[in-house]
C-alpha cells in the first residue's frame, strides 16, 4: 500500500490519484449499455432471452425465467442448517432495525384553521437487483428486500444472473426469508431494461435498487426516470481513522475485508503515526497471501490502497469529512467524541470491535451505501426509499379569505394569471354566498 505523508501542498494531488467513482461518462460502455436497453424496451422477452445466452450461457423462456416452486424446495435443502440458521437470524435484526426507522403521517391546523399535514404510501412495486458474477451475495437479498417489505412495499421482483444456469442456494434462500415474491434468472443491464419496461415475463416495477457491476449501474442511470432508482454507486470503499490503539493486525484485516469485493474496491487507512502505517503496510503484505482472492484484492491494495499519514488526528477527521467515504471505521480510544466531528459518511462503525464486516451481515441497518464521496448528499439504504409522502392540505374559510390576496398577488408577479383566477372565483363566490370549509 502507499504510504502518504499529507500536507496542504499535495492533499489535492493524492484525492485525484483516486479512482472513487465508476466510469459512468465511458462513451463506450454508455453507448453498449444503451443499446441493450433500448433492445429490451423495444423487444422484450426475446432481446432478455438473447442477452442472457450471450452473457451467461443460459437459454430461457418465459417459463423457465422464473425461478419454480421446486427450484426453491431444492434450495432450502441444499443450504446448511447453521447458514439457514445465520440466514434467519440477520434477516430478524435487519427487519427488527428498520421497523425503528418507520416513520408516521402527521396533521396538525395552523393558526388560521388550515389542516396541513402529511400522509404515507409505499410504492407498489420494487425491483432488487443481487450481484451473481464474482461471488454470491444472499446478505444483499436481506439487505434491500427486507426494508422495502418492512415499509408495506406489495411487490417484490428480484434479478440476479445465474452463470452457465447455476443458482445460487443461499440467495434463493435469503429470498424466501425476506418475502421476496419472484425471483427471475437474469441479470445485467438487460435485467434492468427488464424491471424498467416489463417484458412478457418479468413485471415493471417502480423503483429499482441493488448494487451491481459498470453495464449495471449505467443501465440504472439511463432508466432512471422510468423508474426510480437508489443510487449510482461506485467501488465499495473503506476509510479507517486510526490512533494506534488498535492491533496493526486487525487494521489490516479489515483493509483486506474490503479489498477482495473487488480490483477497484478503495481501502483506505488516515493515522498521525508514521510508525504504525508501516506496520499496517506490513500487516497488509503478510495476510494478503493467505487469502483464496488474493488476485483481486492484492490489485485494490495495490492500485487503490491508501495509507494517509497526517499531523495530528484532528486533522485525520477533516480528510475524512473530504472524502465522505462508504465505510468509516473510527479505530480510536475514544470514539463517541470524535462521532461529533464526523460531517459526512455512510456507515460510521465506532471502535476497533466494530469491524465493518458486522455492517454487511448482521448488525441491521443496510449494507447498500452511497459511495465515491455520495456520502455528502445521499444516506443508505432504507424504509425511507420505498415510501412516498404525499402532501395533506385542506385550507379553511379562515384561510381562504386570509391568504387569498397574497396567492393572487404572487401568482400575477409570476405571470400567471389562471392561478390568480382559480383563486378570484372562489373569493367572489365566497363572499357572496359565505361558503364554509369543507
Amino acid at each position: 500500500m502507499k504510504i502518504i505523508k499529507i500536507n496542504k501542498g499535495n492533499l489535492a494531488k493524492e484525492l485525484k490519484g483516486l479512482r472513487r467513482g465508476s466510469s459512468l461518462s465511458d462513451p463506450g460502455l454508455e453507448g453498449a449499455t444503451r443499446k441493450i436497453v433500448e433492445d429490451v424496451r423495444k423487444n422484450g422477452d426475446r432481446a432478455l432471452f438473447k442477452y442472457t445466452k450471450r452473457f451467461d450461457g443460459v437459454a430461457l423462456t418465459g417459463k423457465t425465467v422464473r425461478v419454480s416452486k421446486k427450484e426453491f424446495r431444492e434450495a432450502r435443502s441444499a443450504v446448511p442448517k447453521k447458514l439457514m440458521d445465520d440466514l434467519v437470524m440477520a434477516g430478524k435484526r435487519i427487519r427488527d432495525f428498520h421497523r425503528l426507522k418507520l416513520p408516521s403521517e402527521n396533521t396538525f391546523r395552523d393558526t388560521l384553521g388550515n389542516e396541513l399535514g402529511w400522509v404515507i404510501r409505499p410504492i407498489e412495486r420494487a425491483g432488487l437487483y443481487v450481484p451473481g458474477g464474482k461471488a454470491a451475495y444472499p446478505s444483499t437479498v436481506l439487505m434491500t428486500a427486507i426494508p422495502a417489505k418492512v415499509a408495506g412495499v406489495k411487490e417484490l421482483a428480484l434479478v440476479t444472473p445465474c452463470p452457465g444456469g447455476q443458482l445460487n442456494p443461499a440467495v434463493l434462500a435469503a429470498a424466501e426469508i425476506a418475502g421476496v415474491d419472484a425471483v427471475y434468472k437474469v441479470g445485467g443491464a438487460q435485467a434492468v431494461a427488464a424491471l424498467a419496461y416489463g417484458t412478457e415475463s418479468v413485471p415493471k416495477v417502480d423503483k429499482i435498487v441493488g448494487p451491481g457491476n459498470i453495464y449495471v449501474t449505467i443501465a440504472k442511470k439511463l432508466v432512471f426516470g422510468v423508474v426510480d432508482i437508489d443510487m449510482i454507486a461506485g467501488p465499495s470503499e473503506v476509510l479507517i481513522v486510526a490512533d494506534g490503539s488498535a492491533p496493526a493486525e486487525w487494521v489490516a484485516a479489515d483493509l483486506l475485508a474490503q479489498a477482495e469485493h473487488d480490483e477497484m474496491a478503495v481501502p483506505m487507512v488516515v493515522t498521525n503515526s508514521i510508525r504504525y502505517a508501516k506496520e499496517i503496510e506490513k500487516e497488509v503484505s503478510r495476510q494478503l497471501l493467505k487469502l483464496e482472492r488474493k488476485a483481486i484484492a492484492g490489485k485494490s491494495v495495490k492500485n487503490q490502497g491508501r495509507i494517509f499519514v497526517t499531523g495530528t488526528m484532528e486533522q485525520g477527521i477533516g480528510l475524512a469529512n473530504t472524502l465522505a467515504p462508504e465505510h468509516l471505521e473510527l479505530c480510536v480510544r475514544k470514539p463517541k467524541s470524535m462521532l461529533k466531528k464526523i460531517s459526512h459518511a455512510g456507515a460510521i462503525f465506532l471502535g476497533s470491535m466494530s469491524t465493518e464486516a458486522f455492517g454487511d451481515y448482521v448488525a441491521g441497518p443496510s449494507h447498500v451505501l452511497p459511495t465515491g464521496g455520495a456520502a455528502r448528499f445521499s444516506s443508505p439504504l432504507s424504509v425511507y426509499d420505498f415510501l412516498r409522502m404525499p402532501s395533506v392540505i385542506s385550507i379553511s374559510k379562515q384561510g381562504f379569505d386570509s391568504l387569498s390576496e397574497s396567492v393572487m398577488n404572487l401568482a400575477y408577479s409570476e405571470e400567471l394569471e389562471a392561478h390568480a383566477l382559480s383563486v378570484a372565483v372562489r373569493l367572489d363566490e365566497s363572499r357572496r354566498s359565505g361558503i364554509s370549509e369543507s
